[in-house]
């Protein structure tokens, strides 16, 4: 019953945004720290970003800094990564990952994790 849940992804054009959304059930990501990650076909799952317990340190790999934000928002019991100027390198099955143990950059080691939502950034 603990699961992580993705929404969000699309196709969108180059130059474009798109919100991401990780939302929980089964627990609360209040004293959770959250990692967004992507992995492309034939690729490894790499890191893109990730948020603290406490929102007070956010983290972006360098190919994103400037263009996402991660945010969360407790009440609602969801995590979002806000993507703007949207590149063809982007595109990816993007997923969300939670643990209990801080973190300040994402890593491999996350407990739960969602099933993944598609990005598509194409002409």
């Amino acid at each position: 019953q603990v699961q992580l849940v993705e929404s969000g992804g699309g196709l969108v054009q180059p130059g474009g945004s798109l919100r991401l959304s990780c939302a929980a059930s089964g627990f609360t990501l209040d004293y959770y720290a959250i990692g967004w990650f992507h992995q492309a076909p034939g690729k490894q799952r790499e890191g893109v970003s990730c948020i603290s317990k406490s929102a007070d340190v956010q983290y972006y790999r360098d190919s994103v800094k400037g263009r996402f934000t991660i945010s969360r928002d407790n009440a609602n019991n969801t995590v979002y990564l806000q993507m703007n100027s949207l590149k063809p390198e982007d595109t990816a099955v993007y997923y969300c990952g939670a643990d209990r143990f801080e973190r300040l950059i994402p890593s491999p080691d996350y407990t739960y994790w969602g099933q993944g939502t598609q990005v598509t950034v194409s002409s």
